[in-house]
């Protein structure tokens, strides 16, 4: 099994696109580029604080943003593409049992090895095969996140998309989210609310492990 990941492995971005450069008004705000994540440092493999995704994505993340542009949201992105080599760090977090620095903040009710086991962390990650994105919506209005009920990547039950202890508004709101972006073929999962993959995705069984930057794309 090992060798044939390895075999999946790939460094060719030529199909690859920042996404600042095709979906109008996106904002970034790439968690693993800075320490503010639930490892608490700086992620192996991104050199630039940008989002990545496949041409395919992209272009199907444009006509999202372009539905909920006109209802008075922007979108925002946490993370897109994410190298091989990135996965592997945080493997390798999730074996050091005595790093809990980030716990309080996000799997506070939850052990390492949980995260695992319930689907919030992934050995091989469909992140790294460039169609799948974590998100949220900003309003235009206020210049504000949206409120959804949990932040991003807050490992509980309470980010499951269909959660039922949130308010009215609060699943009124991943309920907008979710529904533009199935619309236009991406498909969610049951345990975030952020978390979408292209249905149709150009690399199933490919994974690539290039650095997440602009300039590496360009030259």
């Amino acid at each position: 099994m090992a060798s044939d990941y390895k075999r999946t492995v790939t460094m060719d971005p030529s199909s690859f696109v920042v996404l600042a450069d095709h979906v109008p008004g996106i904002i970034q705000e790439i968690r693993y580029y800075s320490t503010y994540n639930f490892v608490g440092e700086r992620i192996d493999g991104y050199e630039e604080p940008c989002a990545l995704a496949t041409r395919e994505a992209a272009r199907a993340l444009r006509s999202v943003a372009n539905q909920l542009n006109a209802q008075g949201f922007r979108l925002k992105v946490f993370d897109a593409y994410r190298p091989a080599n990135a996965v592997r760090h945080f493997v390798l977090w999730g074996i050091d049992d005595l790093d809990q620095r980030m716990k309080p903040f996000f799997y506070p009710d939850l052990e390492k090895e949980d995260l695992f086991e319930q689907g919030y962390i992934a050995s091989k990650s469909s992140h790294s095969r460039g169609s799948t994105i974590d998100l949220t919506l900003l309003d235009m209005t206020t210049g504000k996140e949206v409120d959804m009920g949990s932040p991003f990547d807050l490992f509980s039950e309470v980010s499951h998309p269909d959660y039922q202890g949130v308010t009215e508004e609060q699943y009124t709101n991943r309920m907008r989210l979710q529904g533009a972006m199935v619309r236009n073929g991406f498909v969610p999962i049951d345990c975030e609310w952020w978390h979408f993959t292209l249905g149709d995705e150009p690399f199933p069984d490919t994974y690539f492990e290039f650095p997440v930057s602009a300039d590496y794309l360009r030259r």
